[in-house]
């Protein structure tokens, strides 16, 4: 089986207020109850914003270390599950559920590369 990175890319700015976000969360988590049941859920979490990241660059002979994203924009990745499934289509129906419960806030699917790959 392979596994899959279900990225959640959520806008910028201020969370939304703990009365909207309750039962978006109940509606994750039971998405997750149900990955779990049919074992396909490896594990999962959110990401602190943005502003907290740092990002590593090495320079030449340095390395180089800056406060905030790599890359500026208008959405970033605010949570992620990783999923062990047969196949793209069944990770891509996995991937609407997530998307579903999130209130359509997109989800990227993407395979992680396997080294038996070549």
């Amino acid at each position: 089986m392979k596994q899959y990175l279900l990225s959640i890319y959520q806008p910028d700015g201020p969370p939304p207020s703990a009365e909207f976000l309750e039962p978006i969360m109940r509606d994750v988590n039971a998405v997750k109850d149900e990955m779990k049941a049919a074992g396909v859920w490896v594990f999962s979490g959110g990401l602190y914003p943005p502003d907290t990241a740092t990002v590593v660059r090495a320079h030449q002979n340095d390395v180089l270390t800056t406060d905030g994203p790599y890359i500026e924009g208008k959405e970033h990745i605010g949570g992620f599950t990783v999923i062990k499934t047969d196949n793209l289509d069944s990770a891509l129906a996995w991937g609407r559920k997530l998307a579903e419960a999130l209130v359509h806030l997109p989800v990227e699917v993407r395979p992680f590369y396997d080294e038996d790959e070549g």
